[in-house]
């Protein structure tokens, strides 16, 4: 269902592209926009046990592409440094494909925001605990379900020719 990666010498190991998505802090959401046209979006996100977690406003652009056709791609690139004097980048990125459903139950939802919270603001648990209560009612919660998962690097670096 999933193509091969042509360049396989590049292919990183799926615990690799695992650990980019578990450092990164912005990803680009990529899903079937208005129109038949593509639609990415960056993000913050959370990635645990196989599934990407963010949150966002309850309408717009993003969740009506996911409720119409919840598919989505997700990339989040790890590295990337400009060689000018050879004619390349030095990159690591991880593309991830899966299927993303708002989430309803509150446990659910608390669980995956306390994740993003942890995550991004480490030293303030107990303002995130204050956040999450006063905008609870305005919080969407996304989750996308990890089905395929990919990491590649630049030949030096994955250690292709």
């Amino acid at each position: 269902m999933f193509r091969e990666m042509r360049r396989k010498k590049q292919l990183l190991p799926e615990r690799e592209a695992e650990e980019i998505l578990r450092r990164g802090k912005t990803g680009v959401l990529g899903v079937a926009g208005d129109g038949g046209y593509p639609y990415a979006v960056p993000l913050n996100y959370v990635y645990e046990d196989g599934t990407i977690y963010f949150h966002c406003a309850k309408t717009g652009h993003k969740l009506d592409a996911i409720r119409r056709n919840g598919k989505v791609s997700f990339c989040v690139v790890d590295q990337d440094k400009v060689v000018p004097e050879q004619f390349t980048t030095h990159y690591k990125s991880a593309i991830a494909f899966g299927k993303a459903a708002v989430l309803t139950g509150d446990g659910a939802k608390r669980a995956a925001i306390e994740l993003l919270v942890r995550k991004y603001a480490p030293d303030r648990r107990e303002q995130g605990e204050e956040a999450i209560e006063r905008e609870w009612d305005a919080l969407c919660v996304v989750a996308v379900s990890v089905e395929h998962l990919t990491g590649k690097a630049a030949r030096g670096l994955a250690g292709g020719t």
